[in-house]
């Protein structure tokens, strides 16, 4: 039996102090938007309960689907990378990036150069490198081959969007595909929602309809993602059959706000190929934010 988790959006807080050449940029509407708006409800709380809860279930491997910083400043991203440090070893935690942690310019090789050894695949260079792509990437844990995939651009103010090109693809592809025919339960990690309509058009990922071919082709058994802080199950065609999208919501929203409370997907992996048995189980803050309680059980494979 693998164990999974699965938290996304923690837009790490509070935002610290920015200067005025870093607001002199798209960063000044995230600004004005944090202070009028996430700070209400995105509390560092809400995270630290759902990390205390998710040690007590002693999962072997933990998935961080984007947007760990809210704009993408160098203390925001030094903050995230002592706070990954603290969370767990690279080896038992991996990430994907999202829009907020590629908000601007340059910011996308920032993240990257700090957050590689959360990023990095088993064949990987073992540090970063400017040249080299880290995505798609792939780790093997156990009876699961954990893809990395990343839609994460600098887009104008007010756009939110994503990217998943051929390139990316291509490679994404032949990493499914080697998964598959080593027998090993497939997930794959992305931070917008492959599928139309889920999201806003200011929001949406580009590329979706190549992303739903590079499933279709490689083949897959789960896809994780995040971005619209809401739970959600999708479905995508696959080559044994449907395989199931899941969103969660952000791992910091606090109760009160328009989005659900912060949450994270417990996945119980077991079986072989062609028997395969999938269960999730969602968490999810209680009333008074005090705790992390089951909120759903479902069973996808098995």
């Amino acid at each position: 039996m693998f164990k999974l988790a699965h938290i996304s959006d923690i837009h790490l807080g509070p935002l610290p102090e920015l200067t005025l050449r870093e607001l002199a940029s798209k960063r000044i509407t995230g600004f004005v938007n944090w202070h009028r708006n996430r700070a209400r409800h995105l509390f560092p709380g809400t995270l630290q309960c759902l990390m205390d809860d998710i040690e007590k279930r002693e999962p072997d491997h933990l998935v961080i689907t984007g947007d760990l910083v809210n704009l993408a400043s160098t203390l925001e991203v030094q903050a995230v990378t002592e706070w990954l440090a603290e969370a767990g070893d690279p080896q038992d935690i991996s990430v994907v990036p999202g829009n907020h942690d590629a908000y601007v310019p340059g910011a996308y090789e920032k993240m990257s150069r700090a957050w590689y050894p959360y990023m990095r695949g088993d064949a990987g260079p073992s540090g970063w490198l400017k040249e080299h792509s880290c995505f798609p990437y792939m780790r093997v844990r156990g009876q699961v081959a954990l893809i990395g995939c990343s839609t994460a651009v600098a887009t104008p103010p007010f756009a939110a969007s994503g990217y998943f090109g051929p390139r990316q693809a291509r490679a994404t592809v032949n990493l499914l595909r080697a998964a598959g025919e080593a027998g090993l339960f497939r997930v794959v990690m992305i931070h917008h929602p492959p599928i139309r309509g889920a999201t806003s058009m200011h929001k949406r990922m580009i590329g979706i309809r190549r992303f739903a071919a590079t499933i279709s082709s490689g083949g897959a058994e789960l896809v994780l993602h995040g971005h619209t802080h809401l739970n959600t199950v999708y479905w995508l065609r696959g080559h044994a059959g449907p395989v199931p999208v899941v969103g969660i919501a952000s791992a910091s929203q606090g109760p009160g706000g328009s989005k659900p409370v912060a949450a994270y997907n417990f996945f119980s992996i077991a079986g072989a190929p062609g028997n395969w048995q999938l269960t999730r189980e969602r968490f999810a803050l209680n009333g008074d934010a005090s705790a992390a309680t089951l909120a759903e059980t479902t069973r996808f494979y098995g």
